[in-house]
């Protein structure tokens, strides 16, 4: 059977990429962050006779933009983000001569647990 990804991390490849997904996971709460507040001010001028545009249409594009280089970060390197907020990213792996996720949550140390594909956080092993 063939794998669905072309790249696989060992948890040593996985644990040394952890600070950069960090730094990412942060920068993407910042931007959402961001992009809600802007979200918001934006549906608040959206009424009838209302012109929107401007500086704040301008910065709403440029956070679409970051979060979109943020997340091609992950999508590059095949890291799947599965929730932003609790920070949960799968890395996929061999494990036993099959394709599986290696799982980490942003405020664990370290890589602990594995899924398979299919199951998802629920079915979730310790290493």
């Amino acid at each position: 059977m063939p794998h669905q990804f072309k790249m696989h991390y060992t948890l040593d490849e996985a644990r040394a990429l952890l600070p950069q997904v960090r730094g990412w996971l942060q920068q993407l709460g910042r931007l959402r962050s961001r992009l809600h507040d802007s979200e918001r001010r934006l549906t608040s001028l959206m009424e009838p006779g209302c012109e929107v545009g401007g500086e704040l249409v301008n910065a709403w594009v440029r956070q679409m933009l970051d979060a979109r280089l943020v997340l091609t970060e992950f999508q590059k390197r095949e890291i799947m983000v599965k929730d932003i907020d609790r920070g949960l990213v799968d890395f996929p792996s061999i494990r036993g001569g099959r394709e599986v996720f290696l799982c980490w949550e942003k405020g664990d140390d370290d890589i602990e647990f594995w899924h398979d594909l299919d199951s998802g956080y629920a079915g979730r092993e310790r290493l």
